[in-house]
């Protein structure tokens, strides 16, 4: 199983994404979770950023697909202190902190396109990193 935060989903709608080929492939390739947050963020930037209301339902949907098809995580107490002992630890927003902890949750590698945050410091790894091996 992969957990994917909402930047591996703008990605795969994004085409000038350096990542987005890789967002793609890693979309179709099976076992995947996400956070409910990533269908608000996805929904934000489609709609605020691009003005694209298209591109939020399509997003909506692969967030809804992969409730259906693999895992949702949803905050509960025990997540939100988790996320914010990641967030404090490691200089992180409580929205990246939140992929972090839903993915050590799982046991699982995050996905993520952030690599200044959380590829950077070893918590997440690139959809490409994750396509190649």
């Amino acid at each position: 199983m992969i957990f994917l935060d909402a930047s591996v989903l703008l990605a795969a709608e994004d085409t000038d994404d350096r990542q987005h080929d890789a967002a793609v492939a890693l979309l179709r390739s099976g076992d995947l979770a996400t956070l409910d947050l990533a269908l608000y963020e996805t929904t934000n930037v489609s709609i605020v950023k691009w003005n694209d209301a298209e591109v939020a339902q399509r997003l909506r949907q692969r967030v809804w697909t992969i409730a259906e098809l693999g895992t949702l995580v949803r905050v509960d107490s025990e997540l939100s202190q988790a996320i914010a002992k990641i967030a404090a630890e490691n200089s992180l927003s409580a929205y990246d902190a939140a992929y972090v902890a839903g993915a050590q949750r799982l046991e699982v590698t995050l996905a993520s396109c952030d690599e200044r945050d959380l590829v950077g410091a070893g918590l997440a790894q690139l959809p490409a990193t994750l396509i190649a091996s």
